[in-house]
């Protein structure tokens, strides 16, 4: 196991839950036991001093750092559960019931993780905003009953209710962190009334709030606040798009207030389109927002809602600072591509790029030096499991884990973590998975032969990224169109000019055949007849006239019905050196391309990038032949 506690992270998924140490090994913790059925969920302790998880008989507390057991509580059905910011209570949360005797079932249980004892219960319906909320040294906890604010004293449950606030129309609380805790109370938008958000200290609610701001379209919220307390922001958006351009709805707006009531605006965005994602840094002086339909736009502003840093438009959704607030990963997930990127925000450079594809679920290491993402179930069922990198790009760990549900780093006080140094520190050596993972890569897909294309439109000039470039024959069963090389016998109509033959009418409709206006047309013998006759007098013109220019000599083409030489843009025929400087030149054309879709953010294939790579090797090709560009 690592010497660094912070590095260990737990996972589960449907046939097994472990605990894994960090760097250098990534070594599973033999000593911890998992369950013999499927976990429902785990929980850590936000100190990362407990470790718990739930199966249908009940629940199992464990020291995290050496996997010890602690507690088992016998709670059939639990779906939830969550620890007190320092570890002295779990809560629990099962699905509500009907009792026989016609009492409410009080499905949310408070218990002591020392002693296991039951403290406190609740009737809690809806899981969303289930649990109760603590202050960081658990002196109070608070929970919303029908728009009251009901205040309890954790070191006191058996004296219930120590004080309360009823807030007409409230649907949420969110409480601050910091030693002066305070409420952000959101009242959604009701019959015409705008919505609002209300700020009242934790120890005098019965007082005004200490700040209050109005807006329409609102029907929910999201509040964070930032690290200390001191401010809030509060993102309001509407269940229904009027404008019917999203399905989730439309954002009606950014604020941020400040918890004393002496500040308070509208964060201006400058484009269209709705939030992303938005944080705070740990600093809690600054908070970082991605907004505007893609590719969105992301920036820094201060705690005054002044623009720091313009990070420009890129195709990203999720934005998130490490805990000592040095590094920024901005990137997209869900139906984008899954870059991340990574800034120094010292120096506001880009650090590295990553590639991580289909994450699921991404977060820091709480030392800030390494970046896990899992590709989680059932959003994906194949390719599960778990990679770590290190904040200057390297990947150091893969697991492979079929059918996984759920992962994340031991949490960590920021106190506690080991400080991050002033420099990017070097990466680790990669652990033995990613070895094994290089060595047993998929090998390259074979080049395929192009592009679907429907039958109508084959044989016709393609895109240049899509021609064939190998000057292999096209296969036989490939339909031949209007500019097919090879037309298909009978079908002389199709057939190309030939060089030095005689323009003559078609070949398939003479003089005294009807046309389609509705004239009489000859019988279906006679007409294949003319037409044989006339294909065969054309061949027959064209086969002497063929010559070939090799050094300024004129050679007779071969006229045993062999493929003619190519014939050039101008109706000339091409030598060897001509026409394989045509072809080269097609190649470099096709790369042109594909580079300027990579610039544009567009994600290529591996033989996409395999083909930019013979950039060089074609440019020298030329050279040899005498040819600049």
């Amino acid at each position: 196991m690592s010497s660094q506690p912070s590095q260990q992270y737990a996972f589960r998924a449907q046939k097994r839950l472990g605990l894994v140490g960090g760097t250098p090994n990534y070594d599973t913790l033999d000593s911890f036991e998992g369950p013999d059925v499927p976990a429902r969920t785990y929980q850590y302790s936000s100190d990362g001093r407990l470790f718990a998880y739930a199966v249908p008989t009940g629940i199992r507390i464990f020291q995290a750092e050496s996997a010890q057991l602690l507690q088992e509580l016998l709670l059939p059905n639990i779906v939830e559960m969550n620890f007190s910011p320092r570890g002295t209570y779990i809560s629990t949360w099962e699905r509500p019931n009907k009792l026989e005797d016609g009492a409410q079932h009080k499905n949310l249980r408070v218990f002591s993780v020392s002693t296991g004892e039951e403290l406190i219960s609740f009737t809690q319906k809806s899981l969303e905003g289930w649990d109760l909320q603590y202050t960081i040294s658990e002196s109070h906890a608070i929970r919303l009953v029908s728009q009251e604010i009901q205040v309890f004293r954790p070191a006191e449950w058996s004296k219930g209710v120590v004080d309360k606030l009823r807030v007409e129309g409230a649907t949420s609380i969110t409480l601050s962190p910091g030693l002066n805790p305070s409420v952000a109370v959101f009242v959604a938008e009701k019959k015409g009334a705008p919505a609002s958000v209300k700020i009242y200290n934790l120890l005098s609610l019965n007082g005004s709030p200490l700040s209050q701001k109005t807006f329409f379209k609102a029907d929910r919220s999201q509040i964070k606040w930032n690290t200390i307390g001191t401010h809030v922001l509060v993102l309001t958006q509407t269940e229904v798009d009027q404008a019917n351009k999203s399905y989730y709805g439309e954002t009606g707006g950014l604020y941020l207030l400040s918890a004393s009531g002496t500040f308070d605006c509208r964060v201006t965005l400058d484009k269209e389109g709705p939030v992303h994602d938005f944080t705070w840094s740990p600093n809690s002086k600054e908070f970082g927002v991605i907004y505007g339909y893609m590719p969105a736009k992301t920036m820094l502003f201060d705690q005054r809602a002044k623009t720091l840093h313009d990070f420009g438009p890129a195709f990203c959704n999720f934005i998130s600072f490490n805990p000592q607030g040095r590094l920024l990963a901005l990137a997209g997930f869900g139906n984008l591509a899954g870059k991340v990127d990574i800034y120094d925000r010292r120096t506001l450079s880009k650090v590295t790029t990553l590639d991580a594809s289909n994450t699921s679920h991404c977060e820091w290491s709480p030392d800030g030096r390494f970046l896990l993402t899992a590709t989680l179930s059932p959003r994906l069922r194949v390719d599960n499991g778990i990679k770590v990198w290190h904040c200057s790009g390297p990947l150091v760990h893969i697991q492979h884990i079929e059918e996984l549900y759920q992962a994340s780093w031991r949490p960590t006080l920021v106190d506690a973590a080991p400080p991050f140094p002033q420099t990017i520190p070097p990466a680790p050596a990669p652990s033995a998975s990613v070895i094994e993972h290089a060595a047993v890569a998929k090998p390259a897909p074979a080049r395929s032969a192009g592009a679907y294309r429907p039958p109508g439109l084959r044989g016709l000039e393609a895109s240049s990224v899509y021609k064939r470039e190998d000057n292999t024959p096209s296969p036989s069963g490939t339909p031949n169109g209007r500019y097919s090389r090879s037309p298909a016998p009978g079908r002389a109509h199709n057939r190309k000019h030939v060089p030095g033959a005689a323009t003559s009418p078609s070949p398939v409709r003479n003089g005294n055949e009807p046309d389609k206006r509705g004239r009489k047309r000859k019988g279906p013998k006679e007409g294949k007849k003319d037409t044989t006759v006339a294909v065969a007098a054309l061949e027959e013109q064209a086969r002497p006239s063929i010559e070939i220019q090799v050094d300024g000599i004129g050679a007779q083409a071969p006229t045993n019905g062999s493929v003619p030489p190519t014939p050039g843009a101008d109706g000339g025929i091409l030598d060897p050196i001509a026409k394989k400087v045509r072809n080269l030149n097609k190649k470099l054309k096709a790369i042109d391309e594909l580079k300027e879709k990579a610039n544009k953010g567009e994600r290529l294939e591996a033989t996409q990038l395999k083909k930019i790579e013979t950039e060089a090797e074609i440019r020298k090709e030329l050279a040899g032949l005498g040819i600049t560009s």
